[in-house]
């Protein structure tokens, strides 16, 4: 017998939910804001004799902090924290009741766990108050006390997700002080560290998120060896003071505007009246769509919930089959990941560099796009060879639709060119670069289309994107205490030195890399995969001779292929519930597609004048 609430229960719960929300709304829309004005200020006031806001640079870190804390809630809230795509395997019985359990019970425990840490770390901050103090006075600590407030929040939030049932949540309670218990036990710790390590490991196997496993694993390692477990949290400030950090919030909300306002149907329509006269050119139409809202949603699967729905009936009412329809929906969901301003390559360049070695963003999307293209093509060259044989009467082309449909999607358009053209010109750093995108995204979308409603929508689509960017943020966080652990324990070094005994040839190396990116882009979500494997692959291909810049477009268009390989690759999972199509049956629809971006990402590995070509022209290596 499934346990329920009575009815005031409920209708408490209910009202809370709805605080809880409007006040997550209201905190996620003010700072972003906030960091949108700051840095735009800045970038206007430049050219204008340099008026600045003193101080900015410390507001955009703190607020940084914030939207990676409180978006953290929110997405434990939401259920939007990166997990291993394994979980899935356990379908909707027992087993997937009590291995969710498990796994929310863990999570529960780690991060109140790493909660504790960062509490320490404020306490340390309040203990010197002359160390830290915001421009205005205020101390940092009041600041940074979001953190151990959003974790602990968060550790009663996987608590209360671990099961329908109030014992089950009991359960995962009680998980928390057992968890805090060990820590009184440091010998019982260092003796039992891979056997707890492997709990953790375990528990994101089955559903809880990736930063859980990173988190635990990392504040296990740290304890037995004597240091506090808030050396993981620590590491939350050297991130937050990257020079391109905030740029992924803010182009994560920028491309959930889009995504919720009517701009896709104004982008089929465009890519339609332009592509429709062509043998195949509806399905051109959707690769050229599909990768231009890709590249400002950054692959998280949101342009096949958002555009699958919109481009699959035209594509069927046109003759195309169910299978190629299918397949090139879920193909075309990941094209555009190396365009600008995708966030994997921001996050890439994030986490990629190190005080040894630098993988500047610029280059990186300049060495992106010949690669990016030749995904595109190569998607939509397929497509025109399916549509010679389909014998649907193509639609004419017509000038005056043509600018109709451009005069409509103006707006969308431009917003490529008005992002690479600020970025390019070396006026706007990509941190103002990323605010100007938000706020020509919202000016779009609620002023100009009025899609969005200022007040009335826009806040909780702001929430929506919430939990992607405090999934990444928080992500990105927790895995830097783990790399700082990984490095002073010489991990990298031990990899790179097994990695050469083994394999003797660069070419040898790239095609191995080619295929272990493959497997794991089809279990780990690319925001995870970049964040845990970047530091550790950047190293070897050093030692092999791979240019850093061509090492990144490499990783990332393997990863970008990961989404449709099989068993569990995320397009694939996103598609089969979209269309409501059994994974085996997706499986060999996306199998032409998967050979055909296959031979694409051979050759952008093998031939690097692809990547670098480009740089070298622009003068740019």
């Amino acid at each position: 017998m499934i346990d329920t609430m009575p009815e005031s229960t409920a209708a408490r719960g209910g009202w809370l939910s709805r605080l809880a929300k409007g006040t997550e709304e209201t905190i996620l829309t003010a700072t972003l804001a906030l960091v949108t004005i700051l840095l735009l200020f800045d970038a206007i006031g430049r050219p204008l004799g340099g008026i600045h806001i003193p101080g900015k640079d410390e507001y955009v870190k703190q607020l940084t902090l914030w939207l990676a804390f409180v978006g953290g809630l929110a997405a434990a809230m939401q259920g939007k924290h990166l997990t291993l795509s394994t979980s899935e395997f356990f379908g909707d019985g027992l087993a997937r009741r009590l291995t969710r359990l498990f796994a929310f019970s863990a999570a529960a425990a780690v991060v109140a766990v790493l909660g504790k840490g960062a509490l320490d770390i404020v306490l340390v901050h309040r203990s010197f108050p002359q160390t830290g103090a915001l421009p205005i006075g205020l101390p940092e600590w009041v600041s940074e006390s979001i953190m151990p407030l959003s974790l602990g929040l968060m550790a009663l939030t996987f608590a209360y997700k671990s099961s329908d049932r109030w014992w089950g949540r009991v359960v995962a309670v009680l998980a928390i002080p057992v968890a805090f218990s060990l820590g009184l036990l440091p010998q019982t710790i260092s003796a039992h560290v891979w056997p707890l390590a492997l709990v953790v490991l375990i528990a994101a196997l089955v559903g809880a998120p990736v930063f859980v496993a990173m988190g635990g694993i990392a504040a296990v390692l740290f304890f037995s060896e004597g240091t506090p477990v808030s050396a993981v949290t620590r590491k939350v400030y050297d991130l937050i003071a990257s020079p391109t950090l905030p740029a992924i919030p803010l182009l994560t909300a920028a491309g959930y505007v889009l995504a919720e306002s009517a701009a896709a149907e104004r982008l089929v329509r465009f890519f339609r009246s332009l592509f429709g006269w062509m043998p195949g050119g509806l399905a051109v139409m959707v690769a050229a769509v599909c990768a231009l809202f890709t590249t400002f949603t950054g692959g998280s699967g949101v342009t096949i919930i958002a555009l699958g729905g919109l481009v699959y009936p035209i594509l069927r009412k046109d003759g195309y089959s169910e299978g190629f329809s299918l397949g090139l929906v879920t193909a075309a969901g990941s094209l555009g990941l190396l365009f600008p301003p995708s966030l994997p390559v921001v996050l890439y360049s994030v986490v990629a560099s190190s005080r040894d070695q630098v993988v500047p963003l610029d280059q990186l999307y300049i060495a992106g796009f010949l690669p990016g293209l030749l995904l595109v093509v190569l998607t939509a060259a397929y497509g025109i060879f399916i549509g010679r044989h389909v014998a649907r009467e193509r639609q004419a082309f017509r000038w005056k639709e043509l600018f109709v449909a451009a005069w409509k999607a103006k707006w969308e358009l431009a917003l490529p060119f008005v992002v690479i053209g600020m970025f390019a010109s070396g006026w706007l750093t990509m941190m103002e670069t990323a605010a100007a995108a938000l706020a020509y995204a919202v000016i779009v979308e609620c002023f100009i289309t009025r899609d969005l409603h200022v007040f009335k929508t826009l806040p909780g689509v702001l929430l929506k994107a919430a939990g992607l960017m405090g999934a990444v943020l928080i992500l990105l966080s927790i895995a830097m205490g783990l790399t700082n652990y990984l490095v002073d324990a010489q991990i990298p070094d031990l990899v790179l030195a097994w990695v050469q005994a083994h394999i003797h040839s660069k070419e040898i190396f790239l095609l191995a890399l080619n295929v272990f990116l493959l497997v794991v882009g089809s279990v780990v979500e690319i925001y995870a995969a970049i964040v845990i494997l970047a530091p550790l692959i950047v190293p070897l291909g050093a030692a092999y001779g791979v240019n850093p810049i061509h090492l990144g477009v490499i990783f990332l268009s393997n990863l970008e292929l990961g989404f449709l390989f099989p068993p569990v690759g995320l397009n694939l999972f996103l598609s089969s519930s979209r269309f409501n199509t059994s994974l085996p049956k997706l499986y060999r629809y996306v199998i032409p597609f998967l050979i055909i971006l296959g031979v694409g990402v051979l050759l952008i590995t093998y031939v690097d004048a692809m990547s670098l070509g480009l740089l070298k022209m622009l003068g740019k290596s």
